[in-house]
């Protein structure tokens, strides 16, 4: 593949062909809502079925949190995707790293739902749920970066947030398909049969969202700016050694600017949909039908974001967002505690949080970073940010509950926010 392949697609007629707006955004769109589809398909499933599964010989709660080790193991798989797709993601092309991203997530996925359980194989059950998790992790470290830079590097001047928040729609899509899809299966399924086969159903239904996605993403073109960085011969060797040579206060920063996205995320999904059905025994329907709302608010409050932070920028939208989370940190003990009615509440409140800081954090990850090393750098801050934010939230917060009661959630919440906050004050105007 030469250089002008790679950078100039040309038409039949020799003219370069150039991604329309909706081919763009669709292609950024449809992949990180399948590799997210992906990744909340098992956030479920560690709270409603593996710890029976996988991991039988404990007592529940320890079970519990044996799955939600498994569940983090992902978060540290995803710098090591970061690396390797980052790389020919700034050597080769954008188009082509993220079509293999895809398959690897992909194809991860799908063999979880093949494999058997602890009762069939013993303790080599869990050994191999680990390693396709690491596999669903690598995929996601080189899915996420390439698909914010796919959106942000064919915006127009002055609408990079709005382009950039389309990626950021696959999380709340995702979330809303994983969490429903389960929630039809319990409306036509017992529990009994639910744990004998129709947890797999999920993980293999995510053929057919790889085949649309393939689909879709072979039908793009290189980027405006990739294409012209090849022209001009200006891609790293390694880009890793770059970024960590030239860029590690862009990389620090950068991940401790998206901390409190992870956190806030990570506590009002899979630690919530465990508090609700271990703690408060509410009714597997009843906990995914708040998940399923949880994302609905998710999802409108991403455009919202994308439209107000291209006017007021970046850095002073998420500084206030970042502010009212922390605010909202105070608030988590009382609601968690109280009715049905406030259980609504948290979640309306802390998934419209999550919306607003989510949908501009993709642009702002990328934002610090050279053309020829964007897709390594944002993907690497992005994914040491779910190291810090997501990886033990959801064990930290059920260890934190049990041991020292709702409150000190919240206190974990609120120190995720401060964090955060000085590091978005301790950021240049063109550094977010």
């Amino acid at each position: 593949m030469t250089d002008q392949t790679i950078g100039a697609p040309q038409t039949a007629r020799g003219q370069t062909r150039v991604n329309s707006p909706a081919q763009v955004l669709l292609a950024s769109l449809i992949g990180t809502t399948i590799e997210f589809f992906d990744f909340y398909v098992y956030a479920t499933a560690a709270v409603l079925v593996f710890p029976a599964l996988f991991f039988p010989a404990s007592d529940p709660t320890t079970a519990l949190l044996a799955s939600f080790a498994t569940f983090s193991i992902a978060f540290f798989a995803r710098p090591f995707g970061a690396i390797v797709f980052g790389h020919f993601g700034d050597r080769i092309g954008r188009k082509a790293t993220l079509v293999a991203a895809l398959l690897t997530m992909g194809v991860s996925t799908v063999i979880i739902g093949l494999l058997p359980t602890y009762a069939q194989i013993g303790v080599a059950a869990p050994a191999l749920l680990a390693l396709c998790r690491f596999g669903q992790g690598f995929g996601l470290g080189g899915e996420w970066g390439g698909a914010v830079l796919l959106a942000t590097e064919n915006a127009p001047e002055g609408k990079r947030s709005w382009y950039g928040m389309f990626p950021q729609l696959g999380a709340p899509v995702g979330l809303f398909l994983s969490s429903g899809f389960f929630w039809v299966l319990l409306h036509f399924m017992s529990q009994e049969d639910l744990l004998a086969w129709g947890w797999r159903l999920p993980f293999l239904a995510s053929i057919i969202l790889i085949v649309l996605g393939l689909w879709v993403r072979l039908s793009i073109t290189e980027t405006p700016e990739f294409a012209e960085a090849v022209k001009k011969d200006k891609r790293a060797a390694v880009p890793v050694v770059e970024v960590f040579r030239n860029h590690k206060r862009s990389l620090f920063l950068g991940t401790f600017v998206a901390l409190v996205t992870f956190v806030l995320f990570y506590i009002c999904s899979a630690w919530l949909l465990s508090y609700n059905v271990k703690v408060r025994a509410v009714p597997f329907l009843d906990a995914l039908k708040l998940q399923i709302f949880g994302s609905v608010i998710f999802g409108i409050a991403i455009p919202i974001a994308g439209k107000i932070a291209d006017r007021v920028g970046r850095r002073p939208f998420l500084m206030v967002v970042t502010v009212l989370i922390g605010a909202f940190s105070f608030l988590l003990a009382p609601l968690m505690s109280g009715s049905e009615g406030a259980l609504y509440v948290f979640v309306t409140v802390g998934m419209f949080l999550m919306g607003l800081t989510y949908g501009v954090i993709g642009a702002a990850l990328a934002a610090p970073f050279p053309t020829q090393v964007r897709y390594t750098g944002s993907s690497i801050t992005f994914n040491f940010a779910g190291i810090f934010g997501a990886s033990l939230a959801p064990y930290a917060a059920t260890w934190l509950q049990k041991t020292y009661g709702l409150g000190h959630v919240g206190y974990y919440m609120l120190a995720a926010s401060v964090v955060t906050l000085l590091c978005l004050w301790a950021s240049g105007r063109d550094e977010v």
